[in-house]
């Protein structure tokens, strides 16, 4: 049976898959797929920062000063003993 294929419109693409194939000696398959995967971890579970800011203000009503939560939360660190 025949592999499936990925079809990609961009030249941009196309040639940047098989400099990024030859310069690594994989084949071109295999370098989409790790890119996507990597593209996937990368990007996965995050949100946009105005749906972060919309729910920070609907949960506390009122702009917060992330400077001064972050500011509060820091623990000064005594350094390495030699």
């Amino acid at each position: 049976m025949a592999e499936p294929q990925l079809s990609v419109r961009s030249a941009k693409a196309r040639d940047l898959a098989h400099r990024l194939a030859r310069r690594e000696n994989r084949s071109i398959a295999d370098v989409v797929e790790r890119a996507l995967e990597s593209y996937e971890i990368r990007e996965a579970g995050r949100e946009p920062a105005s749906t972060f800011y919309a729910s920070l203000t609907a949960n506390h009503g009122a702009d917060i000063d992330l400077e001064k939560i972050i500011r509060e939360g820091r623990q000064v660190h005594s350094g390495l003993e030699l």
